[in-house]
């Protein structure tokens, strides 16, 4: 209780309504205009409740603002409010370092002067019973917004089509045509392709331990085109109908079983005037050599090749073939089988898969 025998929300309960402190406002208010429109249980509380002039109201956001002082002509019993024609409209506060948002705006009335709570953070110079009049007509019908013009698109000159006849043509001759006529060729061999991805570590390792061997004694060194190609002859000599390839007798189909394993090794050449040129001379007798005497065979190969000693012989008698193009990058490629070859084995990219 007060001094006055009053009551206030914060005592009258316990402690203040928070941030419902606003309904109660309100509702006092209609409750001093007509108090059948208010809950008969608020009643008793707002029979003897005065709001102290010096009472503020906690907002939602934790802002204070003046509170709403009962009407001063105010009966007990309540006067009807005046119609809304009669009442002049209240002037908005704009928000600015001289008027702050909280500010309150007065309106004056025959009974009269009531404190009117701007909202919290009300949006800057907010429109008074706004009309249609003030509305654009573009914003309510968009088929009368004027409409810009794009500008003209810049148009490219059309190029001029190249003719066959204004490249160079050269003939192809040498090895080349060589190749040329076993790619042609190699149409009418029927194949079947297989692709497998196989672990490398233990092949990784098993280099590492030989070329460490060799550094301490005879030196050298082992790639993996050595191991890969003796793989080869052991897995041949174990299945020798993969040495075995596809011809022709008497005009019908025939298989041809060649007495020896003869491994074409593919070598990557550049040539003096820097374009490059790609070499397959072939290792013979590979079933009866040991890993030794197929490295050093291999490697007599390769130095031939590049000295440009190679012979004819060099090149005849291939049976199947190893090419590498894994040292370019390729992982996977489809190698042309040319006649009177039963295999020829691509090697990709050694790295870590794709997916991981």
């Amino acid at each position: 209780m007060s001094a006055s025998g009053s009551h206030t929300p914060e005592n009258h309960f316990g402690g203040s309504f928070g941030p419902n402190e606003w309904l109660v406002d309100e509702m006092y208010e209609n409750f001093l205009r007509d108090p059948n429109s208010v809950d008969a249980a608020w009643h008793e509380f707002f029979a003897d409740y005065v709001k102290p002039s010096g009472n503020s109201n906690s907002g939602i956001n934790g802002s204070t603002s003046p509170t709403l002082p009962p009407l001063a002509s105010a009966p007990k019993g309540g006067t009807p409010p005046l119609p809304k024609s009669a009442q002049p409209v209240a002037s908005q506060p704009v928000a600015s370092p001289s008027n702050p948002v909280n500010t309150p705006a007065t309106t004056t009335t025959s009974q009269a002067t009531i404190s009117v709570n701007t909202p919290v953070n009300p949006p800057a110079n907010p429109p008074v019973n706004p009309t249609p009049a003030t509305t654009p007509s573009a914003a309510l019908d968009p088929a009368k917004a004027p409409v810009s013009t794009p500008a003209d698109p810049v148009v490219k000159p059309i190029p001029t089509l190249v003719t066959p006849g204004a490249a160079s043509v050269e003939p192809i001759r040498g090895v080349a045509a060589r190749v040329v006529q076993s790619m042609e060729a190699s149409l009418a061999v029927p194949t079947a392709t297989s692709v497998r991805a196989i672990p490398a570590k233990l092949m990784i390792d098993n280099r590492t331990v030989i070329n460490n061997h060799l550094k301490r004694g005879r030196g050298g060194k082992v790639s993996f085109t050595h191991i890969i190609g003796y793989a080869m002859v052991k897995a041949l000599r174990q299945m020798p109908e993969m040495n075995a390839f596809y011809t022709e007798l008497d005009g019908k189909p025939a298989i041809g079983r060649p007495e020896h394993i003869n491994i074409g090794i593919a070598i990557d050449l550049a040539k003096p005037d820097g374009s490059r040129q790609l070499l397959v001379p072939s290792i013979k007798g590979c079933e009866s050599l040991d890993f030794g005497q197929f490295w050093a065979s291999y490697e007599e190969t390769v130095r031939k090749a590049r000295t440009g000693s190679l012979t004819v012989e060099d090149f005849a008698g291939t049976t199947v073939s190893l090419t590498n193009p894994g040292t370019i990058g390729t992982v996977h490629s489809v190698p042309r089988l040319v006649q009177g070859q039963g295999l020829i084995l691509g090697v990709g990219a050694m790295d870590y898969p794709a997916e991981f």
